[in-house]
């Protein structure tokens, strides 16, 4: 059974008529002639829907897309394209964190490192998997898995679908905040490619603890951002239905983002998310993984390092930041040409000096 947003409404209206137009049979259960000029007439009109629709969503709807519970999981992309895979669990300090999916495996031949933060299929898998939502258990495995990676020189691949890290008292306790941090650093240092793919929701520090990565690529709809629109609209407007409101003043979108300069690439969806053709989507993200990782096959560690540092500081520079030398190796804050009133506020004390003698020379002469 298809599961419909409702901006979508008009496409079910049309698929639901569709289907009976396929049924061989009438309502009283005797054989009907199907009529197939109808059916590709109105099989067309829905693809001509889908387009307009999917060509003009606002923020909002990407997010509704970005979490569609039909949208292909972390689980089913490493099904499809990882062959050989291991899996691995266990941070060797707590326990096993089953909102990821880490291990072992070969993409086009090559060893890879996989990670996938998985959400679930059905309740009972997402309750399983915390919906996709990591604890500290769950980054330390990361810390581990990487260093691990490193050392044997194997790229690392990140598919990133997560609201966040989860905020439980738990989750605190056991050190979440240093645990996030820690997986960053670690992700900053490794002298292996590493490729994280936002295929869903890409969610404040839960997302940016695997995705500090060489390259970070978006699906066409899927998300990424500090905060959930409803928390920043919660947050700021006190009203957590302006959604719409904050999810375009987040930038959220991976349109936005990569002209931010934030992410790398946008990898194309079907037309109608990649719901709804999930074998074309494969096809879509195993040949962007492909160029990507042939991108770094020349490099030294050291350059897959500079490559990761440079990206990461020339974030932003274009808006306030710039290069003290040719090299990206530091920040200087953009010198700003004062203004000859704030040049006088500075000589305050030379004008009350000027303006006692002036005073005093008048009185002198009266």
């Amino acid at each position: 059974m298809k599961n419909y947003l409702q901006f979508e409404n008009e496409i079910k209206d049309l698929e639901d008529h569709l289907e009976k137009l396929k049924s061989p049979y009438k309502n009283d259960e005797r054989i009907a002639e199907v009529n197939t000029k109808k059916i590709l007439d109105l099989q067309n009109e829905i693809e001509d829907k889908l387009k307009k629709i999917y060509s003009n969503l606002n923020p909002w709807q990407t997010t509704l897309i970005a979490r569609h519970e039909d949208r292909p999981k972390a689980k089913f992309f490493i099904d499809n394209l990882i062959t050989d895979f291991v899996s691995l669990s266990g941070d060797r300090f707590y326990g096993e964190d089953k909102s990821l999916i880490s291990g072992f495996g070969k993409f086009d031949n090559q060893s890879v490192l996989i990670f996938g933060q998985e959400k679930g299929e059905d309740l009972d898998s997402r309750i399983q998997r915390n919906f996709g939502m990591m604890r500290p258990e769950g980054y330390r495995k990361v810390i581990r898995l990487i260093k691990l990676a490193d050392k044997f020189n194997i790229p690392v691949i990140s598919f990133i679908d997560t609201p966040g890290a989860y905020p439980g008292v738990g989750a605190e306790e056991r050190g979440q905040a240093e645990a996030i941090a820690r997986s960053i650093e670690v992700c900053m240092k490794i002298g292996v490619p590493n490729i994280s793919i936002i295929i869903g929701e890409g969610g404040s520090g839960g997302a940016i603890a695997l995705a500090s990565s060489n390259k970070v690529i978006m699906l066409e709809h899927s998300v990424y951002s500090v905060i959930s629109p409803e928390g920043c609209a919660a947050i700021l407007w006190k009203d957590p239905t302006k959604t719409l409101e904050a999810s375009e003043a987040m930038k959220l979108t991976a349109k936005d983002l990569i002209k931010l300069k934030i992410i790398d690439e946008i990898i194309k969806e079907p037309t109608g998310g990649a719901h709804r053709e999930k074998n074309q989507m494969i096809i879509n993200l195993k040949n962007s993984i492909k160029s990507n990782l042939q991108y770094f096959k020349n490099m030294t560690r050291e350059d897959i390092i500079s490559h990761r540092k440079n990206k990461f500081l020339s974030i932003g520079r274009d808006k306030g930041f710039m290069p003290s030398t040719n090299k990206n190796d530091s920040l200087v804050f953009k010198k700003v040409e004062i203004s000859k009133f704030n040049y006088l506020l500075k000589k305050k004390n030379i004008l009350i000096i000027a303006s006692v003698i002036f005073l005093l020379f008048i009185f002198s002469i009266l």
